[in-house]
């Protein structure tokens, strides 16, 4: 008998409803994800006043600092909003691995 009989058997179901405080925890991801988003934005406008200064006044680095932290913003942001979809996409890819 190899080590892949033993396991043949092994199966994962994922469902949150199967333990107590499954809501709270829905609740909780919730907030901390639109916490997240908060974050995001408010790094997105620090980012751009810094762009916009840096760009005024000649202050290349500065400017690019700014323009790196909207990028970076924005990059978190749709990471954020992705983050469902993306999990569940590999889920249901996982799912149909045999």
């Amino acid at each position: 008998m190899t080590v892949f009989h033993l396991f043949a058997d092994v199966t994962l179901n994922p469902n949150a409803s199967q333990l107590p405080g499954e809501a709270v925890l829905q609740r909780i991801t919730d907030g901390i994800g639109g916490w997240a988003l908060i974050a995001a934005l408010i790094g997105m406008v620090i980012g751009a006043v810094a762009w916009a200064f840096g760009q005024h006044s000649q202050n290349y680095h500065q400017a690019y600092s700014g323009r790196k932290g909207v990028i970076i913003s924005a990059a978190a942001a749709l990471l954020i909003g992705a983050a469902s979809p993306v999990i569940n996409f590999f889920t249901h890819v996982g799912n149909t691995v045999k």
